[in-house]
């Protein structure tokens, strides 16, 4: 019977197959876009997560002024702030001393500006930032501070095009420094930052040719298990509170900036946007429900004969209904595989526009199908059981 009313339904659909389309374009629209939004969400979620990551495992960053509240003095950090972090904090992997500065990168004709660190080999380490060519620096470049430099891809192909520059002379505004290494690529950061435009020299030559100090204006903290992060952040608190000698009840003239918490609102963010637009998209669904509705009624109308003559022969009231039901489910399911098609080649195609990853969301799939199932049942019903309600005897006369 089931089979029977499933094959009628397609056979009506056939008929009117540029009306059938039309009625089920609302349900193909909510359908693909509220995929294209969840997929969409997905990605840029775990875009998010990578790039925070690719600044280093378990981090804390310290930064002088304060970045949340209100604004207060901004004294940069000096070395024995480091060191006192570095002995006095219990649990720490990595602790990364770091003073960046604008210079102009100059080879011959070429010239790009660009960011240049000063730092030291833990850098790397807590970033776990890989070299393509040459090496890192050696513990007498880093204590002498001698004029050595490791070169993002983006600054080796502004300068150098595709040639692999390693021993060659490198100038910095009025400063040189030899390349003695290529750091492998990262690609763009979230805010689309190019985390490849970059020069890494040691701290003091930093400080001695380009600075003109001995400011370290950032210190990168990598704590070597994840849960203690929070006790190691109210550790570097309140060392930098004794030391700065703020006194109980001042603002913090510093900041710990915790890279988890980061993440996470930046993807309750992204969460929320997602969960926004969805809502948004899934309008069409009940627009696309209506229309559904709509041109069932006209259905039953145009076919009120026809209903008259199935029920004098025999038909039941339930195989009418079963009959207009399944028709408007099959509608509504048909805009459904249409939608999710769409909706999976569109945000495949908008993911690598965007350079999203694209992650494929099976749940939201169910749950569209299932909810395109469910609108056609719900807006289908009442058409259905009008037209099994129907009087043959005066469905006969219709005309």
């Amino acid at each position: 019977m089931i089979l029977n009313a499933f094959l009628l339904a397609l056979r009506e659909i056939r008929n009117n197959l540029l009306r059938a389309g039309l009625t089920t374009l609302g349900i193909v629209i909510g359908v693909g876009a509220v995929i294209l939004m969840v997929t969409l969400g997905a990605g840029a979620t775990k875009r998010v997560t990578a790039d925070i990551g690719s600044l280093g495992k378990n981090m804390l960053l310290l930064i002088p002024g304060q970045q949340r509240g209100p604004p207060t003095a901004v004294v940069p950090f000096d070395m024995a702030t480091v060191d006192a972090v570095e002995h006095e904090i219990p649990g720490l992997a990595e602790v990364v001393p770091e003073l960046a500065v604008q210079g102009v990168a100059v080879n011959g004709n070429r010239n790009h500006a660009t960011q240049i660190n000063g730092t030291t080999n833990a850098y790397l380490r807590s970033r776990d930032w890989e070299l393509s060519e040459g090496r890192d620096f050696s513990a007498a470049e880093i204590l002498g501070g001698k004029s050595v430099c490791m070169i993002g891809q983006t600054v080796r192909r502004e300068l150098y095009g595709d040639q692999v520059p390693i021993g060659a002379r490198l100038r910095i505004n009025k400063a040189s420094c030899e390349i003695v290494g290529i750091l492998s690529s990262k690609g763009e950061a979230i805010f689309g930052q190019d985390m490849d435009d970059i020069i890494l020299m040691p701290l003091k030559a930093v400080q001695r040719r380009l600075a003109g100090n001995t400011e370290v204006n950032v210190i990168r903290i990598s704590v070597a298990q994840e849960s203690d992060i929070p006790g190691a952040k109210d550790q570097i608190q309140r060392l930098m509170r004794e030391r700065r000698h703020i006194l109980p009840g001042q603002v913090d003239d510093f900041d710990v900036q915790d890279l988890k918490e980061v993440t996470q609102i930046l993807t309750s963010i992204t969460t929320v946007l997602t969960a926004f637009l969805s809502a948004v998209a899934a309008v069409s669904l009940l627009v696309g429900g209506i229309g559904i509705m709509n041109i069932m009624l006209v259905s039953v109308t145009e076919r009120t004969r026809e209903i008259g003559i199935r029920l004098a022969i025999g038909a039941r009231e339930r195989d009418v209904l079963l009959q207009f039901l399944i028709e408007a489910v099959v509608m509504s399911a048909f805009g459904g595989v249409i939608g999710i098609l769409i909706g999976l080649a569109g945000s495949a195609a908008i993911s690598a526009a965007l350079k999203l990853p694209f992650v494929f969301q099976p749940g939201i799939v169910v749950v569209a199908v299932g909810f395109a199932a469910l609108v056609g049942v719900g807006f289908g019903f009442f058409p259905a059981r009008r037209a099994a309600r129907l009087d043959p005897i005066e469905a006969l006369r219709h005309e």
